[in-house]
């Protein structure tokens, strides 16, 4: 028996494209899949620090009940309250705090410059410090009006601030207590 000749007659050209062929189905069987892209949880950005002093100063806000008697100051006394506020709105909190200490220091019962100067330690984050002035403050001062609103205010957010929830909430009723009723009109 003769075996069958099983030589294979291709042209150049058929070889090149069989070649080619089989080259792209090579590299096509190496080629992997891309890694997934692991999916990243977006988190939100942490809040922004509370802005304390802001939050004091809108609960003095005028609630209709304001009748403010101004007293007359010492100049001495008026420069350094300038000097806070210059400082305060240049954003030196520090140096706020550190006029309105001597300021207290040459007027050591008005209530007014006690509560300034007790917003300013609230916002350098100093709260029991913060917490006592404004006590003080309330306790020399009108015990009504925007000065008490301030007063507690401040309290609440110190305590807020220590995780003292039950003493906010106390300190918060206080500063409700604050709002002067206007007289009924028959």
């Amino acid at each position: 028996m003769s075996r069958p000749d099983f030589r294979l007659s291709a042209s150049p050209l058929r070889l090149r494209a069989t070649s080619a062929a089989l080259t792209a189905l090579l590299l096509a069987a190496c080629a992997t899949a891309p890694a997934p892209v692991p999916v990243v949880a977006e988190v939100p950005p942490p809040p922004p620090p509370r802005d304390l002093l802001a939050e004091v100063r809108a609960a003095a806000a005028d609630a209709g009940d304001v009748i403010e008697v101004a007293p007359l100051r010492d100049g001495t006394v008026v420069d350094l309250l300038e000097q806070a506020e210059d400082a305060e709105r240049r954003g030196d909190i520090a140096a706020a705090e550190r006029a309105l200490r001597q300021a207290v220091d040459l007027v050591p019962d008005d209530p007014d410059l006690m509560q300034r100067r007790a917003e300013l330690l609230l916002a350098q984050r100093a709260l029991d410090e913060a917490e006592q002035l404004a006590a003080r403050s309330f306790e020399r001062g009108p015990r009504l009006g925007p000065l008490c609103r301030r007063n507690w205010t401040t309290v609440r957010l110190a305590r807020e601030e220590r995780g003292d929830a039950g003493g906010a909430e106390n300190a918060s009723r206080q500063a409700a207590r604050c709002l002067i009723e206007p007289p009924v009109r028959m």
